[in-house]
């Protein structure tokens, strides 16, 4: 019997949304978000074939397995360990196989590595694929396209360490019908949004469930851009989520702050039980904003607009970049004005980078404004760019990072934010509880709590974070959902802080700093979390 072996390797680096911190309280290896690629790839597998399924967050590689083929999957975050895996296969004489993100937008990294390189998306391609793998005589490249969602198959979840993830993971949508010019994901998944029937995405629910999971990330690009679909989505969800027996799910989500002024909308999202989403707010700087495409977040008023889906007791996740052409040495004082008045208490913070195959990575590459290292093309990480900046040297846009994450993530700069967000968070519509999760009986639902409770552990400025917490929510429990997913989000961005050299607090209450210091701290900083 033919044998395939589907890994997801970890990241290279721990980033904001995952779980690698748990490791380092003694908690057994998890993942925020079950991985959704190596299930999907398990079902599209013929039969005849024996499937063994590995997520390098939740368990090591078996690089003794005896597999035939060796299929690895993954995103620039990911090389890394991409290529390690491929090359120590390799060398053991496999066959192997890559795909993902990363090879439909940087090909050239991944191709001295394997020997089947996958383009696109594989759901149309997959037969092909397989019968030439049946046959001996396969392609060196396979080439796929944009296929009708409702064909990929229903994953083979019962294959997947469910376990040890804290939410399952389903996909409605593909794509995105904005034009961001720093966003790769339209360079792979399309300006056109492609959909799947609410028949479909209920079936993958009712999945999802049997296998225990109470909270489900919609991996959607953008879930609302399209209202009218959305509508009829959220209906579908908010049916099926009344019906539940054995506890609610709750869901979290990406879309953008268009649509803030949609009373009916987010009132629909937080009946279906979508409790949090995560938005890219970006800056505040209409410059910038404007410069890069990113139009949905101009004229508007963006701290109200995410105070409107606190009314509906929808915690807000945001994104935050620094470092556009428009931006000066002030952008960093300003950005954290703006989180202040959000009230928001987990921002995504980076530096912006162009992605290679975006409009960006094209503009600034003809400018001659990119530096050489594509190890700095990661998103979402403030410790490191592949841009030249116009109006600021790296020095300083380092060094005003550096300034802004140490004062976002102090205790008292989070702890107001969180205990304003508490003042603001509106009624909650759906009957799901903080407590839900951690009685539901699965081991890494309890493991969240225990890193929960190790906030106050960090020191005694977290310590009174805790006891402020604890007496914000006495008055007001509803709001213990939320703050405890930002509170367990906080201890992994203090640990990947801690981890790239980053965390130094006494920064915390100075001015942003001037340019002439940290030079060669940010340095070492760049070099150590690249490694």
């Amino acid at each position: 019997m033919t044998s395939i072996y589907f890994i997801n390797p970890r990241a290279d680096f721990p980033t904001y949304f995952n779980a690698e911190n748990y490791t380092s309280h003694g908690i057994a290896p998890a993942t925020q978000m079950a991985d959704l690629t190596i299930p999907t790839l398990a079902a599209m597998v013929p039969a005849g074939y024996e499937v063994k399924l590995c997520d390098q967050n939740i368990s090591p590689v078996d690089y003794g397995s005896e597999a035939d083929l060796i299929g690895i999957t993954g995103k620039i975050t990911q090389v890394g360990h991409m290529i390690e895996i491929a090359n120590q296969f390799r060398a053991a004489g496999k066959t192997i196989v890559m795909g993902g993100p990363l090879a439909s937008l940087s090909p050239d990294l991944l191709r001295p590595h394997c020997d089947i390189l996958i383009q696109g998306e594989i759901e149309e391609i997959a037969p092909q694929l397989f019968g030439d793998l049946a046959s001996g005589h396969y392609k060196d490249t396979y080439v796929g396209n944009k296929p009708d969602l409702n064909t990929s198959p229903v994953p083979r979840w019962e294959l997947y360490p469910n376990e040890r993830a804290v939410m399952g993971t389903l996909q409605t949508s593909r794509g995105c019908p904005f034009e961001c010019e720093f966003c790769d994901v339209i360079q792979y998944a399309g300006r056109k949004q492609r959909h799947k029937q609410p028949a479909r995405v209920l079936a993958e629910l009712d999945l999802l469930y049997r296998v225990g999971y109470r909270a489900v990330f919609l991996a959607d690009d953008n879930f609302t851009v399209y209202r009218a679909r959305a509508r009829e989505l959220l209906l579908a969800i908010k049916e099926w989520n009344d019906r539940r027996e054995h506890g609610r799910v709750l869901f979290l989500t990406q879309l953008s702050i268009d649509i803030a002024q949609d009373d009916e909308m987010l009132k629909l999202c937080a009946e279906a039980g979508l409790t949090t989403v995560f938005i890219g707010l970006e800056t505040p700087n209409e410059d910038s904003l404007r410069e890069t495409k990113k139009r949905q977040n101009l004229k508007r008023n963006l701290v109200d607009d995410v105070h409107a889906f606190y009314e509906h007791g929808i915690h807000v996740i945001g994104g935050m970049i620094v470092g556009f052409d428009a931006d000066g040495p002030d952008i960093f004082q300003r950005q954290f004005d703006f989180a202040m008045a959000a009230a928001i208490p987990i921002f995504s913070l980076g530096a912006l980078v162009a992605p290679a195959a975006t409009p960006l990575h094209a503009r600034l590459k003809a400018a001659g404004r990119l530096r050489p290292d594509r190890s700095a093309e990661v998103a979402a990480v403030p410790w490191a760019t592949n841009i030249v900046h116009p109006r600021m040297t790296l020095e300083q846009l380092m060094t005003g990072l550096r300034w802004l994450g140490n004062n976002l993530y102090s205790p008292q700069s989070f702890g107001d934010r969180l205990e304003d967000f508490i003042g603001r968070l509106g009624r909650q519509r759906t009957r799901g509880s903080a407590m839900q999760l951690a009685m539901s009986g699965r081991a890494i639902d309890q493991d969240v709590m225990k890193v929960l409770t190790r906030v106050r552990e960090l020191g005694p400025g977290e310590n009174r974070l805790w006891a402020r917490m604890t007496r914000c929510l006495i008055k007001k429990p509803e709001a213990a959902l939320p703050v405890f997913t930002a509170l367990v989000q906080y201890m992994q961005i203090r640990y990947m802080y801690q981890l790239g050299h980053f965390w130094e607090p006494q920064m915390v209450g100075a001015v942003p700093p001037a340019p002439s210091t940290g030079l060669v701290a940010l340095r070492g900083t760049q070099d150590r979390a690249q490694a």
